[in-house]
C-alpha cells in the first residue's frame, strides 16, 4: 500500500468517526432538552402539590382553583 493510498484511508475513518461524533452529540443535545422540560414539568407539579397541601381551613379556594387552571392549562 503506497503512502498515499494510507493517508486516504485514515482520512475516511477519521472522516466516519467525526460523523459519529457528530450524530452522538446531536442526540445527546436533544436527550438534554427533553431532561430540561421535564424538569421545568416536575418543578410545575410540585408547585401545585405545594399548593394543594395547605391545610383545609388555611386554603384559599380562588387561589387554589386559579392553580388547578393553570397546571390545565398546561397540559
Amino acid at each position: 500500500m503506497t503512502d498515499l493510498a494510507h493517508r486516504a484511508r485514515l482520512a475516511r475513518r477519521r472522516l466516519r468517526e467525526h460523523a459519529s461524533l457528530r450524530e452522538r452529540v446531536r442526540v445527546l443535545e436533544e436527550e438534554v432538552q427533553e431532561n430540561r422540560q421535564l424538569n421545568r414539568r416536575i418543578a410545575e407539579l410540585t408547585d401545585v402539590v405545594a399548593e394543594l397541601l395547605i391545610p383545609l381551613e388555611a386554603r384559599d379556594s380562588a387561589r387554589v382553583d386559579e392553580v388547578l387552571e393553570r397546571f390545565r392549562a398546561g397540559l
